[in-house]
């Protein structure tokens, strides 16, 4: 059970419940993660922007972003995360065995060149962001601009900060419907 109980719809201001209930049309829940942070209302808002602009704007792709997204909340074992993003990354093109073996991603042929040095950057980022060497930041600019590094370090960033908060909550994974209207 998770540690802070979870805001429902009917107990926000008229402007949360229009945030609600976007992100209910968009996804068929209000994730238990958000509602949580519905406690503090500003908080919430401003994650929800930035959550918007990390995954939806951009070069890199939204695959990719969910790949990196699965492969950072498998390091640090966030079942929360992992029940969501999973589901998505299999939506968005990446296969039951990619998923399942990301672990192994550097000895697959099945991803890119380009896919392996964002997966290595997620590992590496993740596990000791100290660790970015400066061969290993070469390599990453042969594949990716600047901006798009960016974009891979926001995705890798925001996921390292929701996995530990979902982790330190004992967050539980949002069931189909829950968070809308009643």
């Amino acid at each position: 059970m998770s540690r802070i109980s979870r805001v429902e719809r009917s107990e926000v201001t008229p402007d949360l419940a229009e945030l609600y209930d976007r992100i209910f049309a968009q996804r068929g829940n209000v994730p238990n993660m958000f509602r949580t942070m519905a406690h503090r209302p500003d908080i919430f808002r401003t994650m929800m922007e930035h959550f918007a602009a990390v995954l939806n704007t951009g070069t890199v792709s939204t695959a990719l972003k969910e790949l990196i997204i699965v492969r950072t909340s498998q390091l640090n074992r966030t079942p929360y995360c992992l029940a969501s993003h999973t589901q998505l990354a299999r939506g968005l093109g990446w296969t039951d065995d990619q998923i399942d073996n990301l672990p192994n991603w550097a000895s697959r042929e099945d991803f890119t060149a380009r896919e392996k040095v964002a997966l290595k950057l997620a590992e590496t980022v993740t596990l000791d962001a100290h660790r970015l060497s400066d061969e290993q930041f070469v390599e990453l600019q042969n594949y990716y601009s600047e901006g798009e590094i960016v974009e891979l370090l926001c995705a890798i960033g925001l996921f390292n900060y929701f996995n530990r908060f979902n982790n330190a909550l004992l967050m539980e994974p949002t069931k189909a419907g829950e968070g809308g209207a009643k």
